[in-house]
């Protein structure tokens, strides 16, 4: 039998990613969210295609800002939102929702909370939610059947440097993991091929925040994430372990670039891939969907 290739990321606690999903952010859509979002906006003018309807994966923890700029710019298309968490569904449509007489309503349009079409829609909009996902692989899978043929997905998500002084930080001081591993762009664009889309296009930054206190740094740490890996600290810590995070945290300051402030890496991953036509190896017997079916009988033959 082949090797049953490795679970990426491979440090993830399932039940603790899961409740993280369940919780709706306390004070809206996080900043760095919505600054990763709206640099993913900017790229959707270097695609030429104009999607005639378009998802949004998350949106009240993605990004609520990043979904209106989308929502410009693709004024004509239809907008649909996608939140698998029933508990976030109430509190997603009130963010998004906007009364009839703001300028807010006209200027994109207003998003369905209905299913999007069967067929799938032109664009498949993920910001900022597939390195807290237990499952990557099952995700990106579960996106590839909301993609139509020849339509789009477009992501972003944290990479492998994130955090890394953190990190280094718990790693010196003998404490457990301060995060999960997030997974390298290449191994993405893997699994990607893999789930069944095509040129996938891959690209990554870093951001470098910096906070003047070590209240203001894990506030916004909070508002980001959790930590899921499996190893870490098994209960609550006390107030000791605080005194000393937040007494080790200025050591992560950078004395010339930040001016003395806590700064910590983020590695930003950014990627899009197109879904291409169904196509079918030929055998004995083959077993295709009635939706693969369908798209095949208007192209052509099965694998022309």
């Amino acid at each position: 039998m082949p090797p049953v290739p490795p679970q990426r990321p491979p440090t993830i606690d399932a039940p603790a990613a899961a409740r993280w999903n369940r919780l709706a952010p306390p004070s809206g859509s996080p900043w760095l969210h919505e600054e990763i979002g709206r640099r993913m906006e900017d790229r959707l003018q270097w695609i030429k295609s104009r999607p005639r309807h378009w998802a949004d994966w998350s949106p009240l923890r993605g990004g609520l800002e990043a979904h209106e700029l989308v929502a410009r710019r693709y004024r004509d298309a239809t907008a649909y939102v996608i939140e698998t968490e029933p508990s976030l569904v109430a509190p997603t449509t009130k963010a998004l929702s906007a009364p009839w007489w703001t300028a807010r309503r006209w200027q994109g349009g207003q998003p369905l909370f209905d299913a999007p079409p069967e067929d799938g829609v032109d664009l498949l909009w993920a910001n900022m939610a597939l390195h807290m996902a237990a499952d990557p692989g099952a995700l990106i899978g579960q996106w590839h059947k909301r993609v139509a043929t020849d339509g789009f997905l477009m992501f972003s998500c944290f990479g492998p440097d994130t955090l890394q002084e953190l990190r280094a930080l718990h790693e010196r001081l003998g404490w457990p993991p301060a995060s999960h591993q997030f997974t390298d762009m290449h191994d993405w664009g893997d699994m990607l091929v893999g789930a069944g889309f095509a040129e996938p296009v891959m690209d990554m930054e870093r951001i470098v925040l910096t906070w003047t206190s070590a209240d203001a740094a894990l506030a916004e740490l909070r508002s980001l994430g959790r930590n899921l890996h499996p190893a870490r600290f098994p209960a609550l810590r006390g107030k000791r372990w605080r005194q000393a995070l937040c007494a080790a945290l200025p050591e992560l300051a950078q004395a010339e670039e930040g001016g003395g402030k806590i700064a910590l890496t983020f590695e930003i991953i950014y990627g899009h891939a197109f879904k291409p036509a169904p196509r079918v190896a030929l055998s004995s017997e083959s077993a295709v969907s009635l939706r693969e079916m369908r798209t095949m009988l208007q192209r052509g033959r099965p694998g022309a």
